[in-house]
């Protein structure tokens, strides 16, 4: 007979996400991740057959986190104030030592996306997801006048998408948070 599971699977996945999300795939070890999380081995193989499939349950819940989040912050208000509200929002999260070193996703696309399917696959799906929303929101934001431009909403919002890795990566890069700033006025006016 099988001994009850004693910890939460929730809790395994958020601490192994930390530990992933701050180190990247490659440089977390297995001692990292037991460490971590608390499991022993053998927990840890049996509740998620190894390190790539824990990797992918946690980044898989970090993805439906954030997913979750965007939708919150797009659907609130006027669609033009929301989608720069979820654009400083990237920006902040960016600069927020709390959650690691920049958007999970962004780091994935660079590390195991080019090699791993899997992650790939997750990554494309999480640009999808960003893609639609903001279609969506831009859609809204031209009904009800928020959004000025007159430019297909699928078109501005795979220009959006497309600033999306960027400005995290110019923010981890220390830059000027005036040049920031400006850029994203910048961005945004493509919604004038």
């Amino acid at each position: 007979m099988a001994r009850p599971q004693e910890f939460s699977t929730a809790e395994v996945l958020r601490k192994a996400m930390g530990v992933f999300w701050k180190k990247g795939y490659e440089a977390t070890s297995l001692n990292d991740l037991l460490a971590a999380t608390g499991l022993s081995k053998s927990s840890l193989y049996g509740t998620f057959g190894g390190k790539q499939e824990l990797f992918l349950a946690a980044f898989d819940a970090y993805r439906e986190e954030r997913a979750r989040d965007m939708q919150r912050v797009l659907e609130q208000g006027p669609a033009r104030q929301a989608i720069e509200v979820f654009f400083r929002m990237i920006v902040s999260d960016a600069r927020d030592p709390a959650h690691g070193s920049g958007c999970m996703s962004i780091n994935q696309a660079v590390e195991l996306a080019p090699h791993n399917l899997d992650v790939r696959c997750r990554v494309e799906e999480d640009f999808r997801r960003i893609e639609d929303a903001l279609t969506r929101a831009i859609e809204k934001g031209q009904a009800e006048k928020s959004v000025a431009s007159h430019r297909a909403p699928r078109d501005l919002a795979r220009l959006l998408v497309l600033a999306f890795p960027g400005l995290q990566v110019m923010v981890r890069a220390g830059t000027d948070p005036a040049w920031l700033e400006s850029s994203l006025a910048q961005l945004m006016s493509l919604l004038e």
